[in-house]
């Protein structure tokens, strides 16, 4: 039966939502953060991708948060993506998503509640009954607000059937237009949720005029497989992230289950709107953003997922690529080509390179990007489309940091203690700092804390080469911590000190952003019998 929806019109049966969460449930794990800026070009980013619905933040959660929903919600038009906040069921909450999506030409209202015994018991204090109460109650007030709500039962796959049925049919009754059955603590196996979904799709009145949409965590590694269960029982909405980011093991991933659905279209025949070919570089994207690169024999984005080392597989794949790989390096956005421009390449070349890595720049950061790409080619004998795609992405996706490297110089060798001078643009204020380190990258960064005094725990420094060869760049990842938040940072060049520097700033940077960020206030008695009396 064709769904008439609010959003999306007369749906055809066999057409899947893809709902991505990579900028709230993503951006809640720990070391992840964004600041306006990033959400808002990861959100155009995404909407290129073919995101159907953004649920761009938890406006309650900070003024920040409020701001990157209501930013992203007037970004696009009606032909772009649905945008999304989430909401508890407390009157203010819901309130608040409200106002965030004003100005969306499609918005929607997320509200969630748990059901399950033990999230009922020990997290709510609440009987089932006055549950179910607000489950219509907080439905009700979001759909005063917007056509479009999604009503979410948390810990649902832990819950009873028979009250999850219960749940779901208020829901619908109270005006939800899409029911999300999330396996919030990774805990479900496929067999679960094809029962899960096939249950409430024969139980529950009015199921067949509403979306039912999976939301599946990693901790079993299983997100995805349980996120094909559900649709093969009826669930036409997906819930995911970029490179599976999220709480704890994360999300499933959103390019797992794209080229899964279009790999075996044969046993799952259903369609979305992802366009396959932006995935690597929204990926990409989204690493340099966040400060996290994704391992190397990830699913479709990791280095290796296209690398053959094997003999007997090299000899198949010169034969023909088919016996060894199940999907196009290109279908993802991958390319044969590597060997690009050099010293004497023109603005127009560097230009035409980087439309076609699936770059669109401003003038100004063109012109950034251009005179750092030439300091780079007079340094290296040979420029890969990897140098130039880090060298971009950490160029262009700094624009906006509070805190800028703005020069660097350190002195060492054999028995010589280093000494560092780095200087930066705080907020547009010049600051200096000197200090001497056991090494070259110690000194560097106690010049740093000179300059923009501070005090955080290192607990993680890694380096990696972007591509081979002596005089390639190195890339850095630099983890803080700081009161217990941790931000990861990452910075390129072909000298690994300068790397390391750009990698710390960029994690100051984010720190920045976690401290101006709160958790929501936890909801007491009275806002309690507030949302059960709305």
């Amino acid at each position: 039966m064709a769904i008439n929806h609010p959003s999306f019109g007369v749906m055809d049966p066999d057409r899947v939502i893809v709902f991505d969460t990579t900028l709230r449930d993503g951006e809640q794990s720990p070391g992840f953060s964004m600041n306006l800026e990033e959400k808002l070009r990861m959100a155009e980013a995404l909407a290129e991708l073919g995101a159907d619905v953004l649920e761009a933040g938890f406006p309650i959660a900070s003024p920040g948060d409020f701001e990157s929903v209501q930013s992203i919600a007037r970004r696009f038009a009606k032909d772009g993506p649905v945008v999304c906040g989430l909401a508890r069921t407390s009157p203010g909450d819901i309130q608040k998503a409200a106002d965030a999506i004003k100005g969306a030409a499609r918005g929607r209202i997320h509200t969630f509640v748990s059901t399950s015994p033990l999230h009922m018991r020990v997290k709510l204090r609440m009987e089932p009954e006055a549950v179910l109460e607000m489950v219509t109650a907080s439905v009700t007030m979001a759909r005063n607000a917007t056509a479009d709500v999604e009503w979410s039962a948390e810990d649902g796959t832990r819950t009873e059937m028979d009250f999850l049925c219960r749940c779901v049919e208020a829901a619908i009754k109270a005006g939800a237009t899409t029911i999300n059955i999330p396996d919030t603590v990774g805990y479900a196996v496929p067999e679960d949720m094809f029962r899960i979904f096939s249950t409430v799709r024969e139980r529950v009145p009015g199921a067949d005029r509403v979306v039912l949409s999976t939301h599946n965590h990693n901790d079993l590694g299983l997100a995805v497989a349980n996120t094909i269960a559900a649709i093969r029982a009826g669930a036409r909405q997906v819930e995911c992230t970029i490179n599976g980011i999220g709480e704890r093991a994360g999300n499933a991933s959103l390019e797992e289950i794209a080229m899964a659905l279009r790999t075996r279209h044969d046993a799952i025949p259903v369609s979305n709107g992802v366009q396959t070919k932006n995935i690597l570089r929204t990926s990409r994207l989204l690493a340099t953003i966040t400060g996290f690169d994704v391992q190397p024999n990830k699913a479709i984005v990791g280095r290796n997922a296209f690398a053959h080392e094997s003999g007997i597989h090299q000899d198949g794949m010169l034969k023909d690529s088919s016996t060894y790989e199940i999907m196009t390096p290109e279908s993802v956005g991958w390319t044969k080509s590597s060997l690009v421009l050099g010293k004497h390449s023109g603005r127009a070349a560097f230009k035409d390179k980087l439309k076609a890595l699936g770059y669109e720049v401003g003038d100004n950061a063109m012109n950034d990007a251009f005179k750092r790409f030439k300091d780079l080619a007079d340094r290296k004998k040979v420029v890969y489309d990897e140098d130039i795609v880090a060298l971009v992405d950490d160029e262009v996706v700094r624009a906006n940091d509070r805190i800028k490297l703005t020069g660097l110089s350190v002195s060492t060798g054999m028995h010589t203690r280093p000494i560092a001078s780095i200087a930066l643009e705080v907020d547009g204020e010049v600051r200096e700092g000197v200090a001497g380190g056991d090494g070259g990258v110690d000194a560097t960064f106690a010049a740093l804390r000179v300059a923009f005094p501070h005090e955080v725990n290192l607990k993680l420094y890694a380096v990696q080469s972007v591509t081979g060869g002596t005089d390639a760049q190195a890339r850095v990842t630099v983890r803080l911590e700081e009161d217990g938040k941790m931000v990861d940072g990452q910075g390129a060049d072909t000298d690994t000190i300068v790397a390391s520097a750009r990698a710390y700033v960029h994690a100051l940077n984010k720190l920045l952003v976690k401290r101006a960020r709160t958790a929501p206030a936890e909801m007491g008695p009275a806002e309690l019998n507030q949302a059960l009396s709305a």
